[in-house]
């Protein structure tokens, strides 16, 4: 399994002085993030369409063997959810610079957004074929077997991880349930920091027959050092 550890976001000033040199410039810190990760969440994205030209200066920033995670636009995830045939279509031609840079597109859905298995099994046929999209499901009524099913259909990969969303007095101890609906796996670990049992526990319960594995630490001044710490245990 080839795992991918990084932070959601990389743009960080208080990260200078300890993973970017005191006087790291802000368009210079991808290339120096991409020096201690093998990928990253860009979660900017997210309020604003990237141009295709800053996408291609992320593919040239960074080595071939780097993924990219993209946060996928509001409009798709919040306006309409998940029935914007236009704007989808549109992020995935702006990405296409990136290659097999692109490790996956997220779709995070809003917490008053309730289970629907018609709305989901639209939007996973709208996707490109092979298009290796993760959605990030922030209310508790989409936990369920059905939703799991339509999710596999894609296939399309559901994120994993600390649940921060509505309903969470319902799953075990926060979490997300720890299902595979893809070949690939993903994990967003929100909390401010970990200790080495905490990462050790997740390592475990991440360990799961996929391809590859993609694990974010929230942008917190901690991110760094528990990404790497993380990383450290899949190490040979």
């Amino acid at each position: 399994m080839e795992v991918y550890v990084g932070t959601s976001g990389y743009q960080y000033d208080f990260w200078r002085g300890s993973l970017y040199p005191d006087k790291c410039k802000k368009e210079d810190m991808l290339a120096a993030y991409a020096q201690h990760f093998r990928s990253v969440e860009v979660n900017n994205t997210f309020y604003r369409m990237p141009k295709r030209e800053v996408v291609q200066r992320w593919a040239d920033a960074t080595p071939d063997d780097f993924r990219f995670v993209i946060k996928a636009s509001k409009r798709i995830t919040h306006k309409d959810p998940l029935t914007d045939a236009d704007s989808l279509a549109y992020l995935f031609r702006v990405l296409e610079p990136l290659g097999d840079k692109l490790g996956a597109v997220l779709f995070q859905l809003p917490p008053y957004l309730r289970k629907g298995v018609d709305r989901l099994s639209a939007f996973v046929e709208m996707l490109p074929e092979q298009a290796p999209a993760v959605l990030e499901f922030r209310h508790v009524s989409w936990f369920c077997d059905e939703v799991y099913d339509a999710l596999r259909a894609g296939p399309a990969a559901m994120s994993l991880g600390d649940f921060e969303g509505k309903g969470g007095d319902a799953l075990p101890e926060g979490r997300m349930p720890n299902v595979s609906t893809a070949p690939w796996g993903y994990a967003r670990l929100r909390e401010d920091d970990y200790d080495e049992a905490s990462l050790k526990a997740w390592s475990a319960a991440l360990s799961l027959e996929w391809e590859r594995l993609f694990v974010f630490f929230k942008h917190e001044e901690t991110a760094p050092t528990n990404a790497k710490a993380f990383a450290g245990l899949f190490s040979p």
